[in-house]
This record gives C-alpha cells, structure tokens and sequence, in this order.
C-alpha cells in the first residue's frame, strides 16, 4: 500500500515537473519572439525601401554595440540609408574616434548615405560622431556642440594623511604613474597631460572643420566647451537643419529615392537567457560603468 502511494507521488512530481518546464518554454519563446528583432522580421517584404537605425545613447565608453550595428547595416544592400539616433553627452575619447571612423568608412566605401538625429543631447563625442554624417537634423532645444577634452579624477591624498596611510610606487621613469590619484602633478607631469589634452583637441578640431565644411581656425574659436541650443547651433552651422526624427526619416528617405513610407530597420535586440527571465533585470543594482569614470585617469569628449 506504502509502495502504491510512493509511486503515484513520485509520478505526480515527474508531470507538475514537466508541466512547469513546458509553459516555461513556451512562455520563454513567446517573450522572444516579442522582443528579439521584431521589426527586422517584419520589412521582409519592403526590400529596397529600408533605412536602418542605430542608436548611440548614454555615455561611449565601448565603440560597440555601435560599430558593429553600423557595420551590418553598411554591407546589407537593401538598407538604402542609416540614420544614427544620438542622444549622448560623449565619452572616451578613442571609443569616440572609432565610431566616428566607421561612419566615415561607411560613407567613402559603401556609398551610403548616413545622417544623425540629434534628440536631447548631441555633445562632444557624440557631436564628433555627427560630424562624420552627410546631414545633422537636431531638435530646436537638443543641446549640441561642447567641442572639447577633459581628463577628471579624484585626489585622495588627504584622506590617506588623515588616516596614516602611505601611497607606496615603485616605478621605471618619471612620468609612469602619472595621475596618481594619491598625489598632485608636478609641473612636468602637468604640462604632459596638458599636451595630450591639447593635440586630442587639435583631432576634434580638424574632424569638425572637414566634416562640417568649416575652417579649422572658427571652429577652434568656438571650441571653448560650450553647448548650444539646435537653433543656435543651426545658425552656426553646426547642423544642417532643425527637425526631430520624423524629419530626419522623411528627408532622408527622399534624399535616397524612396517613394512613400519607409520601413525603419532596428538592430536586433539583445536575446534574454532563461536565468534573465528568472531573475529580471538586477542592473540597477549594480554601479554604472559612468561612475567607473570618477575613478581612474583618462581622456574623454564628454560634456559634464
């Protein structure tokens, strides 16, 4: 009789078990089908009238994923034209470059048209990202421009005198351990930092004043930090026109001849892992990658 009970017990676990497991499954198929590259799927059969759509947002710490969402767009010859959606302050100075060059390569090689939308912020290094595009569409309020390098970090040398503490460096040539949050800069360490900052902000300089048209002498009068306004920066030639998204996906859409409603391609979408769906999102428990700034000595086109 005991025998009898553990057995049907044991074969009511096995199929609440494997009944779990498949509405698991199946629920886990339907999010990604919903959330995994939807409109991908659903301009098959508007080949030839495509324009893909990356979006650079937040601070650039990584050149990817958007070097690489350019990339694919660049070689699929039924996107007609891109335009990059950008509502970034900049950040890291060679992350910055390298998405700059793959719009300029994009543009020379593949001959496609690309063009930035400008939506709240377009400064700094997302401005010189912008500057390598056909057109620059900004809304009259978007804040745009701050041409300019900073470097930041955080001296706590006090705080290890106040807690007798000693900073303890063992190092091959004077300038090695440049930065050292544990101390000041000499004056030569000062004055080396100063010429990094100078020549990374004569590359800005140049990029606007080629990609924009400009000479390089009244881009650098203007290069002192500040932002401005989408209407402001139109007047100074900083944009080509002042629009919001739909303006930049309808002149765009004309520029590359087609006729009607285009269909927007978006990168697809990072797939979720069962552990994901399981645990949700716990980011935001976590320290942004942008606090990591305050924390170690580099070079960035970010405006703060």
């Amino acid at each position: 009789m005991a025998e009898g009970r553990s057995r049907t017990l044991l074969w009511v676990l096995i199929g609440g078990g494997a009944f779990f497991l498949f509405v698991l499954a199946v629920f886990t198929l339907v999010y990604l089908t919903l959330h995994a590259g939807g409109t991908e799927a659903s301009s098959i059969t508007s080949f030839g009238d495509r324009i893909g759509v990356v979006d650079l947002d937040g601070v650039i710490l990584s050149p990817q994923p958007v070097v690489s969402e350019l990339k694919k767009f660049g070689e699929d010859s039924s996107i007609k034209a891109i335009i990059l959606h950008v509502n970034s302050p900049g950040g890291g100075v060679a992350a910055s470059e390298e998405i700059y060059r793959e719009v300029k390569r994009i543009r020379s090689e593949k001959k496609k048209r690309v063009v930035v939308s400008i939506e709240t912020v377009g400064a700094s290094g997302a401005y010189y990202v912008a500057s390598a595009s056909d057109k620059i569409y900004a809304d009259s309020g978007s804040i745009v421009g701050s041409i300019g390098v900073i470097a930041q970090w955080v001296n706590y040398g006090d705080l290890l005198k106040w807690a007798k503490l000693k900073d303890v460096v063992l190092k091959t040539g004077e300038f090695k351990d440049t930065g050292n949050p544990a101390r000041d800069l000499t004056p030569a360490e000062q004055a080396y930092m100063q010429s990094l900052i100078d020549n990374m902000f004569g590359q800005f300089v140049k990029a606007v004043s080629d990609g924009r048209g400009l000479k390089y002498d009244d881009v650098k009068s203007i290069a002192n930090g500040k932002v401005w306004t989408g209407e402001q920066a139109m007047s100074m030639k900083l944009i080509d026109g002042v629009g919001d998204f739909e303006t930049a996906v309808a002149d765009t859409a004309k520029s590359v001849g087609i006729r009607g409603e285009p269909t927007l391609v978006h990168p697809e979408k990072d797939r979720k892992t069962l552990m994901d769906l399981l645990l949700g999102d716990v980011s935001q428990f976590l320290p942004g990658r942008e606090k990591m700034l305050e924390q170690q000595v580099g070079f960035y086109y970010l405006w703060k």
